[in-house]
């Protein structure tokens, strides 16, 4: 009878979540510390503040770091779990695993974990292959008390309707929040292979197999784009019918938009400045620009921050401006979030941010183009579908600065093309990256997993 009794509780509750529009959902978010622009950092911020917007109650648990500078992301009400420096020391050296409490809390504080974020390394997997691999086995890692810790915070603290990782390399927490939770835990995919793929072919190998293993306690794999939802479903064998695609989105009500006509020729690149984002394809594609006359007025305005590991490189590509006598026509924008962003998208005419291997999706690409800015991106990636569904900018074949310095050249010696293409990326992120577009689809995968999860059977313990 008591069995009966929770079945029938259990399909009431989910009647209850399938008709009404509010859902309780938990977003469980890798951060950055805000040392660098995080794409994906946005990204999920972006849709806990749509889905706020329409009622639906959403806790944010950070990861590592904080989310933003700022850190207000951190409160007193929700701690940090595996805080970057704790779980760092632990895996390393093995007497941290048994270090009093207190020890725990000064390692997570505020102040540790902002210095945390400019460590050289933090953010990079190329030595972090062992800390990789234990944190994906989950319960069988060496992180399993803090995985325990954060799964009894979440019984004792929250009641979710679905569990929301932020990306792949966080599957190890997904047997075990579904097994104590007993809902659906969705996981969104983007870049995964960024981190893994730099790894040496051991670790990377071995990386794929487990992310493919614990794929099967997740109810949906969200991917950003198709492009991207093509190569993970390669690369992790996921089955078609785990596998969407929910593009991100930005409101372009917190943009503002400026005619290009207003503003003088700038080219700019926002995004962590790093040899990976080609930060200096398109310094290098300047240069060559300013050696013609007809550019003699165009300048660079650089944004995006930096970790430690960048600062050679960064110190290289000043020594080439130098050179070239170009470094006094180059805007180093160091502010690159909220409001510094907004005055970097006012200083410039056009943005290009040319990825070596491109990007699962770019939400730079729907800041930019939100705010009138028209890109120029290499055809790699998701670039291409991003551009081709907003007609905000312009896909080039071969990502060289010989490439993109004819391509920036012929979209800046052409006013009127650059003020169409300006008012066409504004349109066509309004037509096909609104943020609440894209949270109604999010919301319409969390119902669809929330109504084919299995009834717990009574009388199971955890």
């Amino acid at each position: 009878m008591w069995q009966v009794m929770m079945e029938e509780y259990i399909v009431l509750e989910k009647n209850r979540i399938m008709k009404n529009t509010q859902m309780r959902i938990m977003h469980i978010i890798p951060g950055s510390g805000g040392s660098f622009y995080c794409g994906n950092c946005l990204r999920d911020a972006k849709y806990v503040e749509a889905m706020r917007k329409s009622e639906h109650m959403v806790v944010k648990l950070p990861m590592y770091l904080p989310l933003f500078a700022d850190e207000h992301d951190l409160s007193r009400e929700i701690p940090v779990f595996y805080g970057a420096i704790s779980i760092y020391l632990k895996q390393l050296f093995p007497i941290f695993r048994k270090a009093p409490a207190w020890v725990d809390r000064m390692l997570n504080s505020k102040p540790m974990l902002k210095l945390a974020s400019k460590f050289a390394g933090s953010t990079r997997a190329k030595g972090l292959e062992e800390m990789t691999v234990s944190m994906l086995l989950g319960e069988e890692g060496q992180q399993k008390d803090e995985l325990e810790r954060m799964v009894d915070w979440i019984v004792e603290n929250c009641e979710p309707d679905v569990i929301h990782l932020s990306n792949a390399l966080l599957l190890g927490l997904a047997n075990r929040l579904s097994e104590r939770m007993h809902v659906p835990v969705i996981c969104s995919l983007q870049d995964e292979d960024v981190w893994v793929d730099v790894m040496k072919p051991s670790a990377r190998e071995s990386v794929w197999k487990i992310m493919s293993n614990k794929a099967e306690s997740v109810s949906a794999f969200i991917s950003v784009s198709d492009f991207y939802a093509g190569v993970m479903k390669q690369k992790m064998d996921i089955p078609d019918s785990k596998l969407k695609s929910v593009h991100v989105g930005v409101d372009p009500a917190d943009y503002t938009f400026k005619p290009v006509g207003e503003k003088k020729r700038k080219i700019g690149f926002v995004s962590r400045m790093s040899h990976g984002n080609g930060t200096d394809i398109l310094v290098d594609a300047f240069i060559l620009l300013k050696q013609k006359e007809e550019f003699e007025d165009v300048e660079l305005v650089l944004t995006g921050g930096s970790t430690g590991d960048d600062r050679k490189y960064l110190s290289e590509i000043r020594g080439t401006l130098k050179r070239n006598h170009l470094l006094n026509q180059v805007d180093f924008h160091e502010e690159f979030e909220e409001e510094g962003l907004r005055e970097f998208l006012e200083k410039v005419s056009v943005v290009s941010v040319p990825v070596r291997n491109g990007e699962a999706f770019g939400i730079y690409l729907l800041e930019c183009m939100a705010s009138g800015v028209p890109v120029v991106q290499p055809a790699l990636g998701a670039f291409p579908e991003i551009v081709n569904l907003t007609g905000g900018g312009i896909i080039y074949e071969s990502n060289t600065p010989e490439a993109l310095a004819e391509s920036l050249g012929k979209i800046l010696s052409q006013p009127e093309e650059l003020d169409r293409l300006s008012r066409k990326g504004k349109e066509g992120v309004e037509k096909h990256f609104h943020i609440d577009i894209q949270a109604e689809r999010m919301v319409q995968v969390y119902k669809e997993a929330i109504g084919s999860v299995v009834p717990v059977q009574a009388g199971v313990e955890d």
